[in-house]
């Protein structure tokens, strides 16, 4: 494997960007491209400042802000290495080739940028068996708590509280089986035959669908950049759908003063507000905001999964609520035989206890920035980005019209792409693509962003 000191890095003093932020760069290109692979070392500050004939502080800043982005580990008495957060990188040509403009062929491996997909290929594999083999331990039992297992939502609670900051216990807390079961739940219990529903515009169709299935009118409220508009919300709604966090599909984050206008016209109205808490647990450069259901628990209701921050397929989810909403949806879970599997609480209960899936967060906020870093850099220089300050997907802005042909021609290079429009429930009124980061790698995310970067140059 060739050393760090065998690659053509090349600095300029004549150039306006300053030596540091050249290297860095060259760095991270080389990391991107496969050059550098995952656990070389690099050598030291003091040996790269020699060899490069520039200060130490060139070299140490570079390396601090690289450390800081997840593109570097330092590892105890051993020196400094490219981050090991993935499977190996094939080496990408920084510009496309003859190769990448191939249409795909059956077979090829396609790039999956489409949203709502995580990264579900790196976890403690140890930890992942251990709770698995706790839960086999116990015996088979009999229907499941409608509430849920006491001790898992003992454990939920304390983790809402730490993570979230939202002042609750376990008599506020009820495990679902992700958010379309919630969803599901508070439309059997607060919806029906007559009643109007709120959902964002553009937003999560599931919300529209369930909603529409239990009887509901289905109301479409418009989003702009920041979230959902209360000015001009209607005042019949039953209830209104929103993603505070990271709204779907745009990637706004509520602002305070439009949280509290929307729980004021909750309280005006007698309207619930369900707060999905959409990719809340992934934030960049910016500061959590408080969850709405802490602002005022009588008026809202807070769904969560385990299907981002874990995996799709654990099925595991909380619905948080006022104590009296929670027995009434229980009663309605009797009814319908609805229930969450008991083993499976009890391995999401081991996870949470042993600090487990605090520790898989931590490991995945640093991947996920590695790569939403990645699509920043590619795509900012040709098309407005939107909603690049959390979550796992960012909004590419685009003229009318031009989403839809590059969908396909992006998919004729293997790069799967999904688009604003098809998020619309009323009259569409913003254009673009809607580009998820969460289940390509990182090598895969910067070669379909560079696909998406050409064909987004060639459309406008």
């Amino acid at each position: 494997m060739r050393s760090l000191v065998d690659l053509p890095i090349s600095l300029s003093r004549e150039a306006a960007a300053p030596l540091t932020a050249q290297l860095a760069d060259w760095l991270r290109g080389a990391m991107l491209s496969g050059a550098l692979a995952p656990g070389v070392r690099l050598p030291s500050s003091r040996g790269l400042a020699g060899q490069l004939e520039v200060s130490r502080t060139v070299v140490t800043e570079a390396y601090q802000q690289l450390y800081a982005e997840g593109w570097l580990e330092g590892r105890h008495g051993s020196g400094t290495f490219v981050a090991s957060l993935e499977a190996p990188r094939r080496s990408v040509p920084e510009t496309p080739g003859p190769w990448m403009r191939r249409r795909a062929v059956p077979g090829e491996k396609e790039i999956n940028l489409t949203p709502g997909h995580p990264w579900v290929r790196d976890y403690d594999r140890a930890a992942w068996k251990r709770a698995w083999r706790k839960a086999a331990d116990l015996p088979p039992g009999d229907y499941p708590d409608p509430y849920g297992l006491p001790h898992l939502r003992e454990l939920l609670a304390d983790h809402l509280r730490r993570v979230r900051a939202v002042p609750v216990g376990p008599e506020n807390i009820l495990v679902t089986r992700g958010t379309g079961n919630g969803l599901d739940l508070c439309a059997l219990a607060l919806l029906g035959a007559g009643t109007r529903a709120g959902v964002e515009d553009p937003g999560y169709h599931v919300a529209r669908t369930v909603f529409a299935a239990r009887g509901a009118e289905v109301v479409p409220c418009p989003v702009d950049e920041d979230g959902v508009i209360v000015e001009g919300l209607p005042d019949d709604l039953r209830l209104l759908y929103t993603t505070p966090a990271h709204q779907y599909p745009l990637g706004g984050r509520l602002p305070i003063p439009r949280r509290e206008r929307l729980l004021a016209w909750a309280r005006r109205t007698g309207a619930i507000v369900v707060e999905d808490d959409y990719d809340a647990e992934f934030r960049y450069d910016v500061a959590p905001l408080p969850a709405l259901y802490g602002l005022d628990p009588a008026r809202v209701v807070l769904l969560g999964t385990l299907s981002k921050s874990l995996a799709p397929d654990v099925g595991v989810g909380w619905l948080v609520g006022a104590p009296e909403l929670l027995d009434r949806i229980a009663a309605i879970r009797r009814g319908v035989c609805d229930r969450t599997s008991g083993p499976v609480q009890h391995a999401v209960a081991t996870l949470l206890e042993r600090g487990d899936l605090d520790r898989h967060l931590r490991r995945m906020r640093l991947e996920y920035a590695r790569r939403r870093a990645v699509v920043v850099e590619v795509l900012g220089g040709v098309c407005r980005l939107r909603g690049d300050t959390a979550g796992l997907h960012v909004l590419a802005e685009l003229p009318p019209g031009t989403g839809p042909e590059i969908v396909e021609r992006a998919a004729e290079r293997g790069v799967l792409l999904d688009t604003v429009e098809r998020h619309h429930f009323g009259p569409e009124r913003l254009h673009g693509l809607v580009i998820g980061y969460g289940s390509a790698s990182l090598t895969d995310v910067g070669r379909g962003c560079r696909i998406l970067a050409e064909l987004i140059s060639d459309a406008t």
